[in-house]
């Protein structure tokens, strides 16, 4: 289920976003290959207020469509405050002026020159770097804006809405719910919303395990498709990466991770520690005196499909080290075994 108001501010912003490229694009081609500093200082007051004006345009949508998508929900509740759209237009996301940010278009193209390119190269090398920044800072005005809104409205927090194809870091936070002061996560070009709601169970928003079986992710291989086909939660398989060193991954395996947990079970059905003694380990003394290191790493879905005899043997290896987490830690060591 996914509030009207909040499908058409995407399209919205996407719009608005394709209309402040294509404006900024044609200033910047008026670029002098021969003098950068004297034709970005006459094209710098422009390239900034087209993309000031876009930010003003995606703060008020943005702003607009918190109490809409609410109501649709019947979830409506009524602000402490209002939110002033103008407030995100002319400035950078990270706090500073917004022309001070543009300026790293030039800052580009000069490397490019440095680094050996022509200066028509450097240009088009400065103009990608530009098309980041205003995309990036439209999107964020907008998102920046309807935070506002959402947090301005009590007992009301958000659930991430991504646009598939999206990448795989946007996909395992899709139908998230948060609360109203937690930060957006998000990368240059990011086109992920807000949709504000009450804490929900999940009927909002794209599940992360539909989007990568759906082959609606970019970057996932083959390996983490067939892992999460074959069980293994999609969240768990993508964070993976964030301690992978080979084909090995430390994500996980700390004292509080899930894989720890699941190899102190194990340790316990295998009858190498007593039940009484099962709940010690991962103190450091109990690391030494048995065998399940609680911070040790763990192979990478690919290594286990590298390496397992059969799709059982796969499965039972994605299971004994964190991979599946339906069911109780119980019935999932039971599957490792």
């Amino acid at each position: 289920m996914l509030p009207q108001a909040t499908a058409d501010l995407y399209r919205d912003q996407q719009r608005r976003v394709v209309s402040a490229l294509l404006l900024t694009r044609r200033e910047w081609s008026k670029m002098d290959p021969a003098n950068f500093d004297a034709s970005w200082a006459q094209l710098r007051p422009r390239v900034s207020l087209l993309t000031a004006s876009a930010q003003l345009g995606a703060a008020r949508a943005g702003a607009l469509m918190v109490p809409a998508a609410l109501d649709e929900l019947g979830q409506s509740v009524d602000p402490v405050a209002d939110v002033r759209p103008e407030g995100f237009a002319g400035v950078a996301s990270d706090g500073r002026p917004l022309d001070s940010l543009l300026d790293g278009a030039v800052v580009r193209s000069k490397q490019g020159v440095a680094g050996g390119s022509s200066p028509q190269d450097a240009l088009v090398k400065g103009g990608k770097w530009l098309d980041m920044v205003v995309h990036t800072m439209v999107a964020d005005a907008g998102r920046e804006a309807a935070g506002v809104a959402i947090a301005a409205r009590p007992q009301i927090g958000w659930v991430r809405m991504v646009n598939p194809p999206c990448c795989s870091r946007c996909a395992i936070l899709s139908g998230k719910w948060f609360r109203y002061n937690q930060g957006f996560q998000r990368h240059p070009r990011c086109d992920c919303y807000h949709i504000p709601a009450r804490e929900h169970t999940g009927e909002l928003g794209w599940a992360p395990d539909d989007l990568i079986k759906e082959g609606k992710v970019t970057g996932v291989t083959k390996a983490e498709q067939q892992a999460i086909s074959d069980g293994a939660d999609a969240i768990a398989v993508i964070n993976a990466r964030r301690g992978a060193q080979g084909m090995w991954t430390t994500e996980g395996t700390t004292r509080r991770g899930y894989a720890s947990y699941v190899k102190r079970e194990l340790a316990k059905q295998r009858g190498e520690i007593a039940k009484e003694t099962a709940a010690k380990v991962g103190r450091r003394g109990y690391i030494k005196q048995y065998k399940v290191r609680r911070t040790g790493p763990r192979p990478t879905p690919a290594t286990i499909y590298k390496y397992a005899t059969s799709r059982e043997d796969a499965i039972r290896l994605l299971a004994a080290n964190g991979y599946i987490v339906s069911g109780s830690i119980r019935d999932v060591a039971a599957l490792a075994l």
